[in-house]
């Protein structure tokens, strides 16, 4: 039986989410102007982590410091981040996506893999199927999404990236070599860009060039292992199943794709903070502590890792969290490869008030987490009784989880 799997992956998700809430408040759509989500443009630390198509003729791109996209764009509107709302849309377009799909992979926020395999006989035509998803979707929730319909995962990732947005299109092994192998290189799926620099250098460019190299010289520019996915993906193979995901093991996780790739440290400790401070917020508000931490991060080409710590002690304070987030993070992201996914998760909860064991802290450490505990406390008390946009996190580099300020717009964690 041939397999059938589509790629459902909305259009500027972050972006559009907030377009749409604001045109229900009677708002402007921002997605028809030079708009972009991403942090307080005073602090040099806040970079973009969406931006709208007209923002894009300007230049500019996801991860780069909303100070420079301002000078890009002197209009261009910079709006907050909230994580609540993402969360609330994610799982809207999925649960649309459940009603038609034997088998659905959460991919990431914003996106998901449908294994339609078997499926002939009710939807005897796969377009026709995609272009109800989609349509339903914009129809009921106010955003696009693109359908990408292929014979594997990496097919249909490929075609949901052609032209957008709210489109359909296909990637079958007939048309691969005209719909993919003219595309640069640069376009599959976890070729970064020093895998083209070096596939450049020797003289391939494109897709198809990748997909007819030969084998024993692409070995030596990538590795054995690299230069085995890179053809095998050129040629359109891709075997990876799609895992249809059981109920999330109790616990509290954030977690953020971007459009562009993740490079720095700083840019990844600076979203590691809004999925720190959201997740943790949300524990709090629920009465519990977390034992675990985990941080995972997602590269280029599918593969994900993670890396967790059982703590002494249950905790539940943002810079406690973040400060562990950060340790792991550093630990499992030494090959600086770029990543398009970071993620948070916050386990091995307690609800026992008698859970700390004070004496595991010195009077000075305990004073420290008296303050910590007292300024979420403040924070969480404004941000549900004014909106979430009533206070903000200071920056990743100064620890400014110390510091609360009013900043005007709406949000839920701010990358700033």
């Amino acid at each position: 039986m041939e397999r059938l799997i589509f790629h459902v992956d909305v259009n500027s998700a972050f972006l559009s989410w907030e377009a749409v809430r604001r045109v229900k408040n009677g708002e402007p759509d921002i997605r028809l102007i030079p708009a972009c989500v991403g942090g307080d443009p005073s602090s040099r630390r806040s970079v973009v982590v969406a931006k709208s198509i007209p923002a894009k003729k300007y230049h500019i791109v996801t991860g780069e410091p909303v100070s420079a996209a301002l000078r890009k764009c002197p209009d261009l509107l910079v709006v907050p981040s909230d994580f609540r709302l993402y969360a609330k849309c994610s799982k809207a377009f999925k649960d649309i996506c459940r009603e038609y799909a034997p088998v659905l992979e959460e991919f990431s926020i914003d996106e998901c893999f449908l294994d339609m395999t078997g499926t002939s006989r009710i939807y005897p035509d796969p377009i026709k199927l995609a272009e109800t998803i989609k349509n339903r979707i914009r129809d009921e929730l106010g955003f696009t999404v693109n359908v990408g319909i292929g014979r594997n995962k990496l097919c249909a990732k490929m075609a949901s990236d052609f032209e957008k947005p709210d489109r359909v299109h296909t990637l079958f092994p007939e048309e691969i070599p005209e719909k993919m192998w003219p595309l640069s290189v640069g376009d599959l799926l976890f070729v970064g860009k020093s895998s083209v620099k070096k596939l450049s250098e020797a003289g391939i460019f494109t897709i198809g060039q990748l997909a007819k190299a030969d084998p024993f010289e692409l070995e030596k520019l990538l590795g054995r292992k690299m230069s085995l996915q890179a053809r095998n993906y050129a040629n359109g193979i891709d075997d990876s199943p799609v895992r249809d995901q059981p109920e999330e093991a109790k616990g509290y996780s954030n977690e953020i794709t971007l459009e562009d790739d993740v490079t720095t440290m700083e840019a990844a400790q600076t979203i590691l903070l809004a999925l720190a401070d959201s997740a943790t917020r949300h524990m709090r508000s629920e009465g519990a502590k977390a034992g675990c931490i985990s941080v995972s991060i997602r590269y280029l080409d599918f593969k994900t890792r993670s890396h967790q710590m059982s703590l002494p002690e249950p905790v539940d304070t943002s810079r406690e969290v973040y400060e562990t987030a950060k340790k792991l993070l550093a630990e499992l992201w030494k090959d600086k490869r770029p990543l398009r996914l970071m993620g948070i998760s916050l386990t091995n909860l307690s609800r026992d008030s008698y859970g700390q064991q004070m004496t595991l802290f010195s009077p000075a450490g305990q004073k420290e987490r008296e303050r910590d505990e007292k300024l979420d406390r403040t924070m969480d008390e404004l941000k549900k009784k004014f909106g979430s946009d009533i206070v903000q996190r200071g920056s990743v580099m100064s620890l400014g989880l110390s510091v609360a300020r009013k900043y005007k717009g709406k949000e839920d964690s701010e990358m700033s």
